[in-house]
Formats: C-alpha cells, structure tokens, sequence
C-alpha cells in the first residue's frame, strides 16, 4: 500500500514514519511511504507557497496552484483511471476512527493532503479532496501529526504487516469495546497479583473474563462507545418483548 503525503514539512513525515513496525513494514515493501514537499511545485520565483487571504484576516493561506500541482504530480489523473482518495487533514472533516482505518486499508494508494498556516484555499479543496477528516476537535499548527496518526493506523490493518495476524483485530475499539487489562511478568509486582484465571490455562474462561472485563471498562470509561455496543441486544430484547 502507498502513501503519498503533501507537506511542506517531508523530513518530518518521513523520520516519524521509519521505525518500529511502520519502518519494518516498510523494508519488507509491505507499505511504502511517499513525502511531497509542495514548495517544490511552486512557480513564484522566491519560492513561496502562501499569501494573505481575501477579505483580510490574521494570517496566512496556501496557494491553489502548488497544491494543485502538487497533486497532479502524484495522483496521474488520466481518463478510465481509478481516482486516488485524497485525504484532507481538517478539524471539519469526519472524526477518524478504528473502522475508517479498516475501510481505508482496502485502497492500493491513498493521498494525504497536509495544510499549513491559516489553511488552504477552498478553490483547490473543492477540487481534489474526497474525504476531509479530523482526528479530534482541538487544532494543530499543520496536517502533519493527523496524518502520521491515521497512516500508523491504517498501516496496522494491512496483512502482514503485524507480527500477529490477529493483533490487528483484538485490540482496542473492535466491535466499539475498548481492550481488557492485560499482563505480564513477574506474576506478583509491587504486592499486586496478575489475575488467576489468567494462569488457569483455560482459555475458554479467560476469554469469557477478558469479554466482561471489555465491557466493564467500556461501560465506566467510554459509555457513549457502550451505548454502540449494546445496542443491538437491548434492540433484540425489545423485540421480543
């Protein structure tokens, strides 16, 4: 799978991209990560990218045309071609979740668009952006760190890339459950014990534990994730009353 980020900042894409499991995924060509460094398409002679907006206002906006070129440069847009998605880092965009991830991990490429400053003009957002999306209601300086977080994100759902086939789909957020308490070693640490159904060595029962420990965590710190969650049985018991 590929990722193409437009950014003015590439350097600090591709060095929070490189380690760990994304870096390893990357050397295996499991995911390949693609920084573009707009100020590179720009056609003012002082090698500008922004200006100030129309109407006035604090601040500064991004050009239409590097943005746009940019673009072009990377998506190839031809006739009969499959349009490449290109993602709009925005706090006015869908709230990115565990099942966007999911679904986005389907595509063979996918664009992240990354603005700066002020914004960027609307003119070239209408243009080219197919998904605005936030990953929270609070701003950041640039689209920089969303897009980092979303390509961690999406990069885990892509086969191979875990060690685990099935750490990809156990983990927090699944079927809107947030994760069980998990442990290791040493068995007793600090007077606290790991739980002993954890050392029964059936794992019928713990699975059963892990479930009801999910829903107790979910239900006192992430009730509106609940409400999901059980919405389908009290939907099934209504029903059969």
């Amino acid at each position: 799978m590929q990722f193409h980020i437009l950014t003015l900042f590439p350097e600090m894409v591709e060095n929070g991209l490189q380690t760990s499991i994304l870096g390893r995924a990357i050397q295996k060509g499991l995911i390949g990560i693609h920084a573009v460094n707009i100020r590179d398409y720009t056609q003012d002679k002082h090698n500008k990218v922004d200006d100030y907006p129309y109407g006035g206002g604090a601040g500064m906006l991004m050009q239409a045309q590097p943005v746009y070129d940019a673009w072009k440069a990377v998506a190839k847009p031809a006739e009969g071609k499959k349009p490449v998605r290109v993602l709009f880092m925005s706090p006015q965009g869908k709230t990115f979740s565990q099942e966007m991830a999911k679904e986005l991990a389907q595509e063979e490429e996918l664009i992240f668009l990354c603005g700066h400053y002020e914004g960027i003009d609307e003119r070239v957002i209408e243009e080219i952006v197919t998904d605005p999306v936030s990953i929270g209601d609070y701003v950041l300086t640039g689209g920089e760190l969303p897009a980092m977080v979303m390509i961690d994100a999406i990069s885990r759902m892509v086969p191979g890339v875990l060690k685990n086939e099935d750490s990809g789909v156990t983990e927090s957020f699944q079927e809107n459950l947030l994760e069980y308490p998990q442990y290791t070693r040493p068995e007793v640490w600090e007077g606290k014990k790991v739980p002993d159904i954890l050392l029964s060595g059936d794992h019928a029962r713990i699975d059963k534990w892990r479930l009801e420990k999910s829903k107790e965590r979910t239900k006192a710190r992430r009730p509106d994730l609940y409400e999901k969650y059980d919405l389908s049985g009290r939907a099934l018991e209504y029903l059969l009353k």
